[in-house]
């Protein structure tokens, strides 16, 4: 292994804990049995080199990434990943609900619907612990 990718992994890997905490450690965990190198995939591009790049800071990436996975409309356990990676990075809870209503507007009222149900169920998590 040479020395660009290590530093590329580590980036990535300091970065996804500084984000996601436990919950992306888990999301790598439920791919080392089935598909590790994806796993190393995921930190080494997303993590290595997107969010690690200057311009966009974590909260705002975070927002973006909230809007994109609403407006997929199927990857709630990726969005509520990513909820929790918004509130942990200083982004509101009232934010986060305003972002996913605005995605009704682009991606479509059943989009934001899953959208606010998976922030629910993300604060209710919080509000439970």
């Amino acid at each position: 292994m040479n020395t660009p990718t290590l530093n590329r992994y580590e980036r990535g890997l300091a970065k996804l804990h500084e984000i996601d905490g436990d919950a992306g450690q888990r999301v790598l965990d439920s791919l080392s049995d089935i598909a590790p190198d994806f796993a190393r995939y995921l930190i080494e591009f997303p993590f290595g080199d997107i969010y690690s790049r200057p311009g966009l800071d974590l909260r705002s990436r975070e927002i973006a990434v909230v809007a994109a996975l609403t407006a997929l409309g199927n990857a709630a356990p990726q969005l509520q990943v990513h909820i929790q990676g918004a509130l942990n990075v200083g982004v509101s809870r009232e934010e986060i609900v305003e972002t996913i209503m605005q995605m009704a507007v682009y991606a479509g009222f059943p989009a934001a619907l899953n959208g606010l149900s998976a922030a629910r169920a993300v604060f209710s998590r919080i509000e439970a612990a």
